[in-house]
Order: C-alpha cells, then sequence, then structure tokens
C-alpha cells in the first residue's frame, strides 16, 4: 500500500496562517511552524499529538482503516491555553469554517498581544476591556456577550477547570452562557488533543466520511451517524484517532463546517 513519507498536519485552528501559528503558553508565546517534517515549535512547552491509523482495532470496518492508512499518521498542534481553546468554539459557533478563520484572525490582529513579529489571541481580561463598538466594527457584535462571558469564567474558574478530568470540563463549560454540548466538546478536544469528546456526528465529521469511505453505510442525521461512528472503536482512544484522521481528510486545513447550537 502507498503511503507518504511527508507527515500531514490537522491545521483546522483558525491560528493558522501560512504554515504558522502564535500560542500562548504558561511559560510565554511559542511559535508553531508546519513542514514536512510535522510541527516545529520555537520553544518547548505546547503538546503536539499525533493521531496514526495503526492503533485502530479491527473493530473499525476495514474500507475505513484502509482508507485512514493509504493517508499515513497526522500531527496537530494542542491549544495549550484553555481560553484560547474556549473563545476559538465560540468564534467557531454557527458561521461556516472559512468565516470563522477570517474573524478569529482580524481579532487577533486588531486586539491581539504582538509577539513574534505578529499578535496573539488576545486575553480574558482584554476582551472584557473592549467597548461595544470594538465587536461591531470587526462585525462580532454577536460574538461579543458569549466571549464576555466565557472570558469571566475563565478568569473565575480557570486554574481550576484546567486540572479537571476532560469528560468534566465539557461539563463544566456548560454552565457558561451560550456555551452548548458542541461548543464545549470542540473546545475540550482542541485544549486536550482528545477527538473523543469532539461533536464527531457534526457536519465535518460526515461529509469527509461519506465522500471518502463510500462504501460504508453511514447514516445522515446526526446523532444516528455518532452512535455508529462509536461503534467502530473499542476505546476512547480510537475513537479520537479515527475522529481526527477523518478530519484531517479536509485538505491541508482540514477545516470543518461548523454547525447551530442553541443560545
Amino acid at each position: 500500500m502507498n503511503r507518504s513519507d511527508t507527515m500531514r498536519i490537522l491545521c483546522e485552528h483558525p491560528a493558522w496562517n501560512n504554515g504558522r501559528r502564535l500560542v500562548r503558553t504558561a511559560n510565554g508565546v511559542s511559535l508553531a511552524s508546519a513542514s514536512a517534517a510535522g510541527i516545529e515549535l520555537s520553544t518547548p512547552g505546547p503538546a503536539i499529538d499525533v493521531y496514526d491509523p495503526a492503533d485502530l482495532s479491527d473493530r473499525a470496518p476495514e474500507p475505513l482503516r484502509r482508507g485512514l492508512e493509504a493517508h499515513g499518521p497526522v500531527a496537530r498542534l494542542r491549544t495549550p491555553d484553555l481560553w484560547e481553546a474556549v473563545a476559538t468554539a465560540i468564534i467557531r459557533q454557527v458561521i461556516r469554517a472559512d468565516q470563522a478563520r477570517l474573524m478569529y484572525q482580524r481579532f487577533t490582529s486588531t486586539y491581539g498581544e504582538p509577539a513574534e513579529a505578529s499578535r496573539v489571541f488576545p486575553a480574558p481580561k482584554v476582551v472584557l476591556a473592549l467597548a461595544d463598538e470594538a465587536f461591531t466594527g470587526l462585525g462580532m457584535a454577536f460574538k461579543r456577550d458569549p466571549l464576555r462571558a466565557a472570558a469571566q469564567a475563565v478568569l473565575d474558574h480557570g486554574e481550576k477547570w484546567e486540572q479537571a478530568p476532560p469528560s468534566d470540563l465539557v461539563g463544566e463549560l456548560q454552565a457558561v452562557p451560550r456555551i452548548g454540548p458542541w461548543t464545549a466538546g470542540a473546545a475540550v478536544a482542541d485544549f486536550t488533543g482528545d477527538f473523543s469528546l469532539y461533536p464527531y456526528g457534526d457536519m465535518a465529521v460526515r461529509k469527509y466520511a461519506r465522500q471518502t469511505f463510500p462504501d460504508l453505510d453511514l447514516p445522515d442525521q446526526e446523532a444516528a451517524f455518532a452512535a455508529r461512528w462509536s461503534s467502530y472503536s473499542n476505546s476512547s482512544y480510537e475513537l479520537s484517532v479515527v475522529t481526527a484522521l477523518t478530519l484531517a481528510l479536509g485538505g491541508e486545513r482540514a477545516q470543518p463546517l461548523d454547525q447551530n447550537e442553541p443560545s
């Protein structure tokens, strides 16, 4: 079976721009660069996960395993800042992924902290200090209230949340106004690298799976698809691997299309 020697990179996070991304860590800001060899970091600290189809068991149907093995493993940079992970998931709510990327990058370039000849995503206190007009001017008026609520919640509870088991964190985040199951799951997957917590019945996974594996009998509806999808794994680890690898089938950036979530 042919398999590329080039490491593919899952760049669904909207901070990626021309193969570069800045991330805020406990020790400062790190610059990530994507290359054929994987992800290189200017400073140690941020975690890089590698999702390998060789880790899937026979529980996954043969067409699925064979197709993913043909593409090889995928590397992904975790978002080390819980606030940024939550805020990014909020920005991705409802709107298309290309719109979310543009909104995220405009917000960062306007109000982010200068670093590495660029800017890193605005900190919670910066967001809370912004006037209403700041959001309106960037076409983000409908993101203003959920971002403010999340910023205050992370300042109040972030230290405790960072120590919580990932599955518990999904529940904790849903106590914040305008954060529902999709946003909480996407944020925690981004923060922990555990894509068994990602809303794997969403449009992106369904679309890429149906396009790539037409021989699989995959339901169209979200809940039925999620149930079938989870049945292909023996463990949450395998579910994380198969979901991340499928998202990476969406092209160089593997940018998901997000779906509506009740306010």
